[in-house]
């Protein structure tokens, strides 16, 4: 049996309880929404007929898109572990249908601006929530041996789900040309996702009372303790800690080279008033970005087998560094998407890498809080990324000068990298640790 049938067979299984179909229901129907959502506000920021995609409204949109998950993320479990869950999955399915609705009242009206990215802000806050509210609840309608099935369907199914309502946005966004009404049929699917939540019982999705819970207050604070212990524990994990600060440099490089993807696909490929036109050949660098993914994902394990896990970290740095320049300052879509190719596996091969380091060298007493770090450091340094291209490109997104940043920062992490985590570097390492600690044992 394949893949794709043993995912189907599992599916299969935990459907039969009624109150996983019903939770699943939710999860379905929210994400769709998603998907619709992302195609309204990615065509309103980049390809409106009446708006210049402009590299400032790139950053706005990927800060609104990725902050909720950096900032948001880390407290979310914190009420989740205090509130009723099937309360959560109404109340903020509820309030985003609302909020999309007013984001639709404004795209009608023509207002955008800082008030319209505060309430897709507000949106996608809400949306940290509901992820990991029905996370949190899949114990609650599974029994024990079917939860490893559970977890590997159950956010699967709301990605295809994502991705589904990506390709109906697009379809109904060339049908009907108009962004209000993809926020309208949004906010039908989250409402729909809400009212669904209703068939689960108020207590049926936990939390179980814990006499033990510590107050709301001190677990803020415990979570910010958790972020600064986690860094602290990094910075003594050498390993992880070059790992994790070569990823950062990558992500803000490769924040640098979305933007201009983007602005390349919408401005100067083609006529700007061509909207049609420009999403298409973003939605071609996109896939062509995606085959990177996938070959980084086969590649890189045959890579590991065959040099230090370190090394192939500063290979795929070189090779972004060098693409970014061949073929990459040649502005045309065959280089481009040469350079996407690249970039996607340089992206995937790098973060496969950095994951198994850090699960590799970090203690599991302390996993969590430092990939709750990794976490914030992924999202957060690709906003500033952003936010650089905001300040550096113009409109059409062509630039030789911050080509050359781009790849001498590619460049420069490479040799750092390799400098950082020869075995040479390792060996001074581990020699003054063992001498720190013949002095502590002494």
């Amino acid at each position: 049996m394949g893949l794709a049938g043993g995912f189907l067979t599992d599916l299969r299984i935990v459907l039969r309880g009624r109150g996983f179909r019903r939770l699943f229901a939710v999860r379905v129907s929210g994400q769709l929404g998603d998907g619709v959502f992302q195609v309204a506000m990615a065509s309103y920021v980049f390809f409106s007929p009446e708006r210049h995609a402009t590299a400032p409204a790139a950053a706005q949109a990927f800060a609104v898109l990725l902050l909720p998950y950096s900032l948001v993320g880390p407290f979310a479990g914190v009420l989740l572990d205090r509130w009723s869950r099937r309360q959560v999955l109404l109340v903020a399915n509820l309030l985003r249908a609302g909020l999309v609705l007013l984001v639709a009242a404004a795209l009608v009206g023509g207002a955008g601006g800082p008030m319209l990215f505060a309430t897709a802000l507000a949106v996608l806050s809400a949306n940290r929530f509901i992820l990991a509210g029905l996370s949190a609840a899949v114990p609650h309608v599974v029994p024990r041996h079917e939860l490893v099935m559970a977890n590997a369907v159950f956010p699967t199914s709301g990605t295809a789900a994502a991705m589904t309502g990506t390709v109906l946005g697009f379809l109904v966004r060339q049908a009907v040309s108009s962004d209000a009404v993809l926020a309208v049929a949004t906010a039908g699917l989250y409402l729909a996702a809400g009212l669904l939540a209703l068939s689960l019982g108020r207590d049926q999705l936990g939390p179980d009372d814990d006499p033990a819970r510590p107050s709301a207050r001190v677990a803020v604070r415990r979570v910010m303790a958790g972020l600064v212990d986690g860094a602290r524990h990094v910075g003594e994990r050498r390993p992880a800690a070059w790992g994790l600060a070569a990823i950062g440099s990558h992500r803000f490089f490769y924040g640098i080279s979305t933007v201009a993807m983007i602005l390349l696909s919408r401005n100067y490929f083609h006529e700007p008033a061509d909207v049609d036109a420009g999403l298409a050949t973003l939605a071609l660098v996109l896939g062509v970005s995606g085959a990177g993914f996938l070959t980084a994902a086969v590649a890189t394990p045959v890579a590991a087998r065959r040099m230090r896990k370190e090394r192939w970290v500063t290979v795929l740095l070189a090779a972004a560094a060098v693409v970014g320049i061949v073929p990459g300052a040649l502005f045309t879509v065959p280089a481009v998407l040469v350079a996407a190719f690249f970039l996607g596996v340089a992206s995937q091969g790098i973060k496969i890498v950095v994951d198994t380091i850090v699960q590799e060298t970090v203690e599991d007493a302390y996993r969590g809080r430092v990939f709750s770090f990794y976490d914030v450091l992924f999202n957060v340094t690709f906003v500033a990324a952003a936010t650089f291209a905001a300040l550096s490109l113009p409109p059409t997104g062509k630039s030789y000068v911050v080509v050359a940043i781009v790849s001498a920062g590619y460049a420069a992490t490479a040799f750092l990298y390799a400098r950082a985590t020869s075995e040479r570097a390792g060996q001074r390492h581990d020699s003054r640790r063992t001498r720190r600690l013949e002095r502590a044992a002494e």
